[in-house]
């Protein structure tokens, strides 16, 4: 609970009932259907929210929507992440990534699609992915993007993807 005052919790909760009691409302913006509707839920200083739903090429489907208050992510400390996202910042473990979400899933099959010359360098990479969370083992050299990491990766990839340019490699 915030330490709000009496009369700042009505004021928000009258608001909140009267966007409740007004019904939906048609978006102003179809671009922004999901903004539209994070706006409705907003509380505090506000909020960041990534959602999505797909098929991966092995015909795994993933549905996954994730949200943080704004004030909770401004205060956290983000050197506490650095690792997982340096765990990214390297090109092959980008395509071992991108290999295991199509299909490629044993370490032998990875080392030649990563075009790596010797398992030592595969393991290497496989343990930076395993030890941040982005890859789990599962079996004897066999590896798995985790499902609450699957769409959060593709958000993060397409973060960095700059507008306009054809992601489908047109």
């Amino acid at each position: 609970m915030t330490a709000e005052s009496l009369p700042e919790r009505l004021a928000a909760l009258e608001e909140r009932v009267a966007r409740l009691e007004a019904g939906p409302q048609t978006p102003r913006n179809e671009t922004f259907w999901a903004l539209e509707g994070l706006r409705e839920r907003l509380t505090g200083q506000g909020q960041v929210l990534f959602t999505g739903a797909l098929d991966l090429p092995t015909g795994e489907h993933y549905e996954w929507q994730q949200g943080a208050a704004t004030d909770g992510l401004l205060e956290a400390d983000w050197a506490e992440y650095a690792a997982a996202y340096s765990a990214l910042g390297h090109p092959v473990r980008l395509t071992l990534l991108r290999a295991v979400l199509q299909g490629t899933r044993s370490a032998a099959e990875l080392q030649e699609t990563a075009g790596l010359n010797t398992t030592g360098q595969l393991y290497h990479h496989l343990k930076q992915l395993t030890a941040t969370g982005w890859l789990n083992a599962e079996g004897r050299g066999h590896y798995h993007v985790p499902a609450g990491r699957v769409v959060p990766l593709l958000v993060l990839l397409s973060a960095v993807v700059p507008p306009g340019k054809p992601t489908t490699g047109e």
